[in-house]
């Protein structure tokens, strides 16, 4: 691949850059200063006025779902095209949602552009662009190891022209958002497929359907995430139309398939942001602080840091994109080692970067914000959309395919 940026990207990577200087970097400490002052007034889950005029000023800048791939929607670009501006919102963990590029919700509207009928697509579809509502995506379950999907019990019923939902979920991501009015949720259809990725479907189901009841808000070491946030929910008896389904009965892993691909992409190239701003942060401090005679930055342990977490921060770089290279070209299905391998590299770089970042600062290490937040998000991601052991498994059958003898022709 060509890992020379379009005039295209570089002019949006300019104009995003300017944006993130001019409003999102400035307003950090307000956010969470919101948030925090509505905590105290015993509701963290009020969308923050921060979030709502950024969100304002990004649509008017034409910074707005850059996430859409070749879509009427979006910005037309390619996940190639796209994962170094993800790599600019990365760099404050809550910025992507100011212009409508933040998770699940990315996922959710590729996958009613993709799947839904047009008469979900104008419910639905077309508020999440606007930004006007949020949505969850309902597929992790509590009783079950879910890293292994076809565990999933969760069950989606037909009954004459409806489909009867009953389940319990947990981290549903946005299910605790005001804003969240719609979810995506994946059950079981016909349990006794003897094809167990034909078992499954998903459905649409609005947030105000009888029986739907967010059970309780979930943390992430001690963090609410409010006003977002993960959610337990519990599905008891919800009744939909059997127009809600997405493309068909025993269709959800194929769909899980197409908006797993390309969210990992975001996922990790926000990582990788995470971590550069985390890298600035240690030279930053080391540069000013003095232990025995000298700086910090001077140490031979903290240059042999710095300079492994450039190696380390640049290697996942070059992962990602080519990643999304290969789903531009052969597709989602073709580069499933690749998306694999950077699922497992960018947490795990992101992780040890923050660590020592962490360990840079001392003791004001675990009490920075910042830092704590990041660290926080990419310890999380080695365990959301599949844990490091299904990736590294799934990585090892693939090149141990290469060397085994090709099946006799039928």
């Amino acid at each position: 691949m060509d890992f020379d940026y379009s005039p295209k990207v570089k002019e949006l990577q300019k104009r995003l850059n300017a944006f993130m200087d001019e409003h999102v970097y400035p307003n950090e400490k307000a956010f969470f200063a919101e948030i925090a002052e509505n905590r105290a007034k015993g509701d963290a889950w009020i969308p923050t006025k921060v979030m709502e005029d950024l969100k304002q000023k990004a649509k008017a800048a034409g910074l707005w779902n850059l996430f859409l791939p070749e879509s009427k929607n979006g910005a037309g670009l390619t996940n190639l095209e796209y994962a170094p501006l993800c790599e600019i919102m990365g760099r404050a963990g809550w910025a992507a949602e100011a212009f409508n590029c933040s998770a699940p919700d990315t996922g959710n509207m590729e996958t009613l552009e993709r799947y839904a009928s047009e008469e979900l697509k104008e419910k639905w579809l077309k508020p999440l662009l606007e930004g006007e509502i949020r949505s969850c995506f309902a597929m992790t379950e509590p009783a079950v190891a879910s890293s292994d999907a076809t565990n999933i019990e969760s069950r989606i019923v037909r009954d004459g022209d409806h489909y009867v939902i009953n389940g319990r979920k947990w981290w549903s991501s946005g299910a605790n958002d005001p804003r969240c009015k719609v979810f995506i949720f994946m059950g079981k259809t016909d349990p006794d497929n003897p094809n167990k990725h034909k078992q499954q479907s998903m459905i649409v189901v609005p947030r105000d359907t009888p029986g739907v009841t967010i059970v309780r808000p979930l943390p992430v070491f001690g963090f609410d995430d409010a006003p977002h946030g993960h959610g337990e929910t519990l599905f008891e008896n919800v009744r939909v139309p059997v127009s809600n389904i997405l493309l068909g009965e025993g269709r959800g892993f194929e769909i899980a398939q197409g908006r797993l691909g390309p969210g990992r992409i975001h996922h990790c190239m926000r990582l990788i942001g995470l971590a550069e701003r985390a890298l600035e942060k240690m030279c930053q401090r080391t540069l000013k602080r003095v232990a025995f005679g000298k700086p910090i930055a001077e140490q031979t342990v903290t240059l042999e840091r710095i300079a492994e977490a450039r190696i380390m921060i640049d290697q996942a770089r070059f992962l990602v994109l080519n990643a999304a290279d290969m789903m531009d070209k052969v597709g989602n299905k073709a580069a499933l080692k690749e998306i694999g391998m950077i699922k497992v590299a960018a947490p795990n770089m992101a992780c040890k970067v923050i660590d020592w970042a962490i360990q840079a600062h001392g003791g004001g290490g675990v009490a920075d914000e910042f830092l704590a937040h990041a660290y926080a998000n990419a310890r999380t991601l080695r365990i959301a959309d599949g844990p490091d052991e299904v990736h590294r498994n799934q990585v090892g059958k693939l090149e141990l395919a290469k060397y085994k003898p090709a099946k006799p022709a039928q």
